[in-house]
Formats: structure tokens, sequence, C-alpha cells
């Protein structure tokens, strides 16, 4: 009586679990916003009806992100965090006979929705230093004609993007829905693919809130493309799912953003020192960066994950990802979070 999907897909969860002493297993931002902050956001959710449901899209919390962007407001759709908005625009552009591509390794959420909306799903690999194949890419897309691709750029998890003209090249060249998920974008040397969204009708750019942003435990996601585009994938969209307090958190946020590039410009810069003292530690072999996290391979992934997590540091064995084997992942923590890591590692 169910999707038969579901046989082929397995309940999401975080190997070794959400607490540790030093928790480096999910790239979040290290930074939570300041009581000061926490408190002006509380004092304004107070004097708010909480009987009563909230506007059914968080217009004023899309205006205003509309207006820090720099595009018009009805380019721009909020969700209860990006995964959301993820459901949302694969039931719009995928069903059974459909099919989308996905370089791999890439999330893992994609595949999941893909095979949840009975699509097909045409993988690509990346290269062996886990960079995308963008001509492999334009010829599967060619080949196969698919009728969607996700791009997540950069990549979650290899840490590595495309450029902005490798992005307009598959614009160009595919006849296809292009969805590029921008969840890390600010820690990426590349530039944004957003100034795209008037010139190709059919590029989608997705941003979260809970990376630079800092607001993972809000649910605070985005999409943005242009309006006619826009009006379509969010049919299906969940009403009434982003609480006013996340609205009045983003706001307050927004209205102070050097909270967040000074939160980048120090995870940027622990991540330079990290991938330095790295490159001096036998055994470890670490991949460039372009997110707000590394991936190392070495030996025995599965042995220094479970070293490491039994001396209190949790970080993320993605070995079970396709060209990942023996690799490990950890987000940029403090300081003296990313010291008690590179301690273990040399130990180890």
């Amino acid at each position: 009586m169910l999707n038969p999907a579901l046989e082929h897909i397995e309940t999401y969860k975080v190997e070794g679990g959400q607490e540790a002493e030093v928790k480096l297993n999910q790239n979040e931002n290290p930074f939570d916003l300041p009581s000061w902050l926490k408190d002006k956001i509380l004092d304004q959710f107070r004097h708010e009806p909480w009987n009563r449901y909230p506007d059914i899209l968080p217009y004023r919390g899309m205006a205003a992100y509309a207006s820090f962007l720099g595009v018009k407001p009805e380019s721009v759709i909020m969700s209860n965090g990006s995964n959301e908005m993820l459901y949302t625009i694969f039931m719009a552009c995928l069903g059974a006979g459909r099919k989308v591509l996905i370089p791999e390794p890439s999330f893992s959420l994609y595949d999941k929705l893909a095979r949840l909306q009975q699509a097909g799903v045409v993988e690509v690999p990346m290269h062996d230093d886990l960079s995308f194949d963008v001509d492999a890419i334009i010829e599967a897309a060619r080949r196969e004609k698919v009728d969607f691709i996700v791009l997540s750029t950069p990549n979650n998890p290899t840490s590595k993007s495309l450029t902005h003209a490798e992005i307009e090249r598959i614009l160009e060249a595919a006849d296809a829905i292009v969805l590029v998920d921008e969840a890390y974008v600010e820690f990426s040397r590349e530039q944004s693919a957003l100034d795209l969204i008037d010139r190709y009708p059919n590029l989608i750019v997705l941003r979260t809130m809970s990376k630079a942003l800092a607001l993972a435990g809000m649910r605070i996601g985005f999409a943005i493309a242009n309006p006619e585009l826009l009006a379509e994938i969010s049919k299906p969209k969940i009403p009434f799912a982003s609480s006013r307090l996340a609205e009045i958190t983003l706001m307050a946020v927004l209205e102070n953003y050097s909270l967040v590039t000074d939160a980048v410009q120090y995870i940027l810069a622990e991540r330079g020192r990290i991938e330095a003292e790295l490159a001096g530690i036998p055994g470890v072999h670490t991949f460039e960066s372009d997110t707000n996290f590394l991936i190392i391979r070495v030996a025995n992934a599965s042995e220094v994950f479970r070293k490491l997590k039994n001396a209190g540091v949790l970080v993320r064995n993605v070995s079970g990802y396709p060209l990942m084997e023996n690799c490990l992942r950890f987000n940029v923590g403090l300081r003296e979070e990313n010291d008690r890591l590179l301690e273990l590692l040399k130990k180890l």
C-alpha cells in the first residue's frame, strides 16, 4: 500500500549522533547569535499572536531577503529550511517518466527525492580529484534528454565549486530546469549564479541560512528564480510552513550582517590554517576546500572516526560516497576545537 520507492531508500540519520565535546560533523557555524540579538528577537516575538496562523508565506522576510540580494520580491520564496524547498522544487519538476541529472557524489537528499517522485536518475561521476566534470554533465544531459539538473556548488560532500562560466555553459547547453544549490556560497572563491536568473528562465538558485548565517536551528531557506518560473514551482509549497519567529530572526540577522561577515572571515582564516597544518601530517591527504568544511583521506577512515569519537571529537565518515573511500569530513570550528582535532590527527 506504500510508495514502492520506500523499499530502496533509508531514513536519514547522522552516524555518531549529534552530541560531542567537539562537534564538527554537520557543517555548522561555530558562532551562535549573541545574547543581545536573541533578546531583541524574542522581545519582538512576544508581541506576536501565538494563537493565529502566520502569513501563508513569510512575505516580510521574503521582501527583506530580496532587498538584501538586490532582486525583485516576486523572485524570492522562503521555506522551512532549504530541505523543505528541495521537496517543493522536486515535486514541481519531477514525476514518473521524467529524468534528473545529479553529479556524484553529491547531497544524498537529491537522489532520495528523485526516487520518491519515481523519476529516473542520471548520475555523472566527478573527476578523481572530486571536481565537476562539466563536459560529461553537458553530454549526459543531451544524450539522456534530462528534464532537471541539480548542481550543488560548492558541493557537499566534496567541497568543490563550479565556476560562474561553467554554470552558464550548462544553462546554455541544457534543455532542462537547472537547480543551483548555493548552501555554502558565502565561503566560496567563486561567484554566485544569482545574476543569471533574469537571463536564464530555466535557472533556480537555492540558499540556506543554516551555514554562514548560523541559523541551522531556525530552519530558513530560499529559492530565487525569475517570477514566472517561481510562480509555478511554488504551487506544491506547504502553506504556513515558516514561523513568525524564523521570519523575525532572519530580518534581525540581515540588519546586523556584520556578524555574518566577521564569522565567515574567521572561518576562512581557520580553514587556511587547518589546511596548512594538515599538509604536515603524514598519512593525511587533504582536498582543497571551497566551503566551511574539509575533506581528508586517511588509511582507515572507520578506525580514525572511531578513535576521534572516543576522544570526544565528532566528524563525519563520508567513505560510503562514490570516489570518497576512506574519507572524513569535518567543518571548521572554533580555534580551540580545531586545535584539538589537529592534535589527535597528529597522534593517530
